[in-house]
């Protein structure tokens, strides 16, 4: 890619939503009836969030969770339709059949569960403080005075007030900044970073974001650096569906189990992020 495509590729500003309002009164059932019947699943995913999911130079859609997306149409015999709906559009819910299932990022929470159901885990990440590279900040103590950005309506918004509740099991403990920052928030986790990159305290001092994020971002010329020796939380990231069909649910749980027993799970997180991110300990 060209410093341009870039630039373009990490601001995310090449595709929309396609959500296709008619598409609620096309389907009908259960999830795990629609799916058969129609012999196809449509997965809910990113198109801003490399490298999970995101559009490579000939405008297709590739990463981490199109892959992992793949592997669960190709092992329950059907075949797979993607759409890139806004984020919160899928997280609140009630979803009518335009979506059989979300590969989106979406952490666990005592708000979301009631809404979505969550049959597996398929990725844990770190949370981390990113800054420019002329920042003499080493640790999260300096950024008291500084602007944060951060992606709106995400676990790390609700970190960053004081607010998050995730709704899983043997997670470490993390602490939440004992200074309150002003805050910026944005439409996807990629927009902080082309404010960061400007310079240092141009428009934002700080960022927090998923850690493969921001490494992803250093990889490709962005000129940030992580806050070293500092994470701020751990954060499961889990396979969604609407509320209303536990048989689904159970099939979803019962591949992503298998594609973790197998070894399938294991070799897509290496193939995107170079290490198994599918266990906590990984990280």
């Amino acid at each position: 890619m060209t410093k341009k495509s870039l630039t373009k590729f990490f601001a995310g500003l090449l595709l929309g939503a396609t959500v296709s309002l008619g598409a609620a009164a096309a389907f009908a059932g259960t999830t795990l009836d629609r799916v058969e019947t129609s012999k196809q699943i449509v997965i809910a995913v990113s198109a801003k969030w490399p490298p999970h999911a995101f559009l490579d130079s000939h405008h297709q859609l590739e990463g981490y969770d199109i892959d992992v997306s793949n592997e669960i149409a190709k092992r329950l015999g059907v075949k797979v339709k993607f759409d890139t709906p806004d984020f919160n559009l899928v997280t609140g819910g009630h979803w009518h059949g335009r979506w059989d299932l979300a590969v989106f990022g979406i952490t666990p929470t005592i708000a979301r569960a009631r809404v979505l159901d969550f049959p597996a885990i398929y990725y844990y990440s770190a949370y981390v403080f990113v800054v420019h590279k002329d920042s003499t900040a080493k640790t999260r103590e300096d950024l008291k005075n500084v602007v944060f950005g951060v992606e709106g309506g995400t676990t790390a918004d609700d970190y960053m007030h004081h607010a998050l509740q995730i709704d899983a099991k043997s997670l470490p403990p993390f602490h939440y900044l004992d200074f309150t920052p002003t805050l910026r928030t944005y439409k996807t986790s990629l927009l902080p970073f082309e404010d960061l990159r400007l310079g240092n305290n141009v428009r934002l001092g700080a960022i927090i974001a998923e850690k493969e994020t921001a490494m992803a971002a250093i990889k490709h010329g962005y000129p940030v650096k992580i806050i070293p020796n500092d994470i701020a939380y751990w954060e499961p990231v889990g396979i969604a569906a609407d509320k209303g069909d536990p048989a689904f649910d159970q099939k979803i749980a019962s591949i992503i189990a298998d594609m973790k027993k197998d070894g399938t799970l294991k070799k897509i997180s290496e193939k995107w992020f170079g290490a198994d991110y599918t266990t906590i300990n990984a990280n």
